[in-house]
């Protein structure tokens, strides 16, 4: 085969790849065009089970692993939600944390929500909602949001403590130290932490406690594995053709 064939070879083939991946096959081929097509995409198959160590399934095996990836990726969201993490804003565990330190030295007041006051409810919605998650706004509204946490050891910078009575939220920061709005008088601050497992009636994850992939980076993995696939079957046809 002269390389002027292989490189016509190869022109058809990204032609039939490109038609596939646009989710639609050209309908109006004449019979010849359809032969034509039957065997390229024949040798492709062949080539493509060759580079994959399959024999007939290389295809149908890299376009189910595509599939998979794309339909495990988790739902996004940006309101909290009962047992499940609010994904869609991107923010983690550490910047709930970040974010919560800007009101520290904010007086305590009942109710509030701003600068010029908060009570502890009020501080964590304010925090949930700078980083674009939506929050109920009293304690037992949100001890119901995000996964449960077994126990203080399983804590991780970003969620929130609330003790039995659901009288109080706190935000773990890490090193056995929460950040609150503690009462009137007092201001927000951070504080070791005085609550015991046997004290608390749930902790609380309302994001991830740390970055993980997107949908959209994993479908983009799952494309460059396929294209991977796709140059190595190509290659492979070269070299058979060279053969030849």
């Amino acid at each position: 085969m002269s390389v002027e064939a292989v490189l016509s070879r190869i022109s058809e083939i990204r032609s039939q790849i490109d038609t596939l991946r646009g989710g639609s096959a050209a309908a109006t081929s004449t019979s010849s065009s359809a032969g034509s097509t039957s065997a390229s995409s024949s040798a492709f198959a062949d080539a493509l089970a060759t580079a994959t160590g399959n024999t007939g399934t290389g295809t149908a095996t890299a376009a189910a692993g595509a599939a998979a990836a794309t339909s495990s990726a988790p739902a996004t969201s940006v309101d909290a939600g009962a047992g499940t993490l609010a994904t869609g804003s991107g923010a983690t565990g550490s910047d709930v944390v970040a974010d919560a330190k800007k009101y520290l030295g904010v007086p305590y007041v009942f109710g509030g929500t701003t600068t010029a006051g908060m009570d502890c409810s009020g501080l964590v919605q304010t925090v949930f909602k700078d980083l674009g998650v939506t929050m109920p706004r009293v304690v037992p509204d949100q001890a119901k949001m995000g996964v449960e946490v077994g126990s203080l050891k399983d804590a991780q910078p970003g969620d929130l403590i609330i003790p039995k009575g659901e009288g109080h939220v706190v935000i773990y920061v890490g090193d056995g130290k929460v950040l609150h709005a503690p009462r009137p008088g007092k201001d927000v601050r951070i504080v070791d932490n005085w609550y015991s497992d046997a004290d608390i009636a749930t902790i609380r994850r309302i994001v991830p406690a740390q970055a993980s992939a997107t949908p959209a980076t994993t479908a983009t993995t799952a494309a460059s594995s396929a294209t991977d696939l796709q140059t190595a079957a190509l290659l492979s046809m070269m070299q058979t053709g060279s053969a030849a």
